[in-house]
């Protein structure tokens, strides 16, 4: 296995890793800044802040979703692109990713 990815498969699981934190901690924080900006607003009582504190609100919602979607759907192209390719065969794209999940 130490040929496993043309000798990328240390970069290959930063990658993998990366991609994990970034689809759990970037939604999470998005929704979390929003809500605190719309308790900011309401706290505030004015109805045009509240407006504008929902709109980014919804903006944030639809941020977060394709920022944890995106990387599940750039998985399934792939995996669209390399269909050809073995399961087993760790130079192989598919094979490669298989073995730094």
């Amino acid at each position: 296995m130490n040929d496993a990815c043309w000798g990328l498969l240390p970069i290959v699981r930063v990658i993998v890793a990366a991609m994990k934190v970034v689809t759990i901690v970037i939604p999470i924080a998005l929704i979390v800044f929003g809500t605190i900006d719309l308790g900011k607003a309401v706290i505030a009582s004015e109805e045009k802040e509240v407006k504008a504190a929902q709109k980014r609100l919804i903006q944030r919602f639809i941020y977060a979703a394709l920022v944890f979607f995106v990387p599940t759907l750039v998985y399934f192209a792939m995996n669209l692109v390399a269909k050809g390719e073995g399961e087993g065969d760790t130079n192989s794209w598919r094979g490669c990713w298989n073995a730094a999940k």
